[in-house]
């Protein structure tokens, strides 16, 4: 598929469908109306992250990588320690520490309940399967990397070094979950510190270790109620509140309610938006001539270096 034309087929698309035909962003619609009958909060795919079990081994890491084809995200392969989530890095193991406490992260996606990556997207590019995963169709994408201002755990990363670029996170493993298997990072953690299942029953697991365990646990399940509640969960160390550990602190409303708020005021009449896709429209179709013309001038200096070749070469 030439993803490329995709996009610009969808730029015009909006640009010509108008404000009126749109009313809203689809993006949000779809979050709302895609799978009424699905209650995520119970059934959508999740992962528990136990920090008390986690030895920072970066095994996890290492299978997400070969798992989802992604390039090193240092220099060199020699030693690939990323420190923050990137377009190669889509799961990672952070260090924190205060005095005498020390405690590792994982960070990754944390496919929300009601995403607010999927409501901030106007062309329907990220959406969430019918098992709660929140996926990227490069299709419908544009690059408008709303996805990634909306996002409250910075997760959505954009391929700046690519002429074709993607938006990069963690989808489960999605095409490992349609053979039947599980996220690599989960199934290669040598310490079961990542559990892969439904939310509800990762909750009631969670629930368990903190009840028959409360000293050793602080006393509060990260991304139960989280803007909405998340189907990637948390148990952190006693004395360490998920918040050091870098998790935003969040109340339990869900994130596309304010998002749906700024859209409400960026998108009266659909003008603005209109005109900055009409705007990076032009701007596509300037540099795919601009390219166009610089190939037909390289062909035709190669046709003219192959004929001068052909010329000498006669006796």
């Amino acid at each position: 598929m030439n993803m490329t034309m995709d996009r610009r087929t969808a730029l015009k698309g909006l640009i010509s469908a108008g404000a009126t035909a749109l009313g809203m962003p689809r993006g949000a619609a779809a979050a709302m109306e895609e799978y009424p009958d699905v209650d995520f909060s119970t059934a959508g795919l999740g992962m528990l992250y136990d920090a008390t079990l986690c030895i920072g081994c970066k095994v996890c890491m290492v299978a997400c990588r070969e798992a989802n084809n992604l390039d090193y995200a240092s220099d060199t392969e020699l030693w690939d320690e990323p420190s923050d989530l990137s377009a190669n890095a889509i799961t990672i193991i952070k260090l924190y520490q205060d005095q005498d406490r020390n405690s590792f992260v994982k960070r990754q996606c944390m496919h929300c309940i009601d995403p607010a990556c999927v409501s901030a997207c106007p062309f329907s590019a990220l959406l969430k399967s019918e098992q709660g995963v929140v996926t990227w169709d490069g299709a419908a994408c544009v690059g408008c990397r709303y996805c990634e201002i909306g996002c409250p755990f910075n997760v959505p990363k954009f391929e700046w070094e690519s002429r074709n670029p993607r938006i990069v996170k963690c989808q489960l493993c999605d095409h490992r979950l349609a053979e039947g298997g599980i996220p690599a990072c989960v199934e290669e953690c040598p310490r079961d510190a990542i559990l892969f299942g439904t939310r509800r029953d990762l909750l009631a697991e969670a629930h368990r270790r903190v009840d028959s365990e409360p000293g050793r646990y602080h006393p509060h399940i990260y991304g139960e109620n989280e803007a909405g509640g998340t189907q990637v969960l948390y148990l952190s160390k006693a004395g360490v509140p998920p918040e050091s550990l870098g998790l935003p602190a969040l109340d339990d409303a869900p994130l596309p309610e304010a998002v749906h708020k700024v859209q409400g005021l960026l998108y009266k009449g659909f003008v603005a938006p209109l005109a900055l896709y009409a705007v990076v429209g032009t701007m596509i179709s300037r540099n795919q001539k601009k390219e166009r013309e610089e190939l037909e001038l390289a062909a035709q200096a190669a046709a003219a270096e192959e004929s001068t070749t052909s010329e000498e070469a006669r006796p």
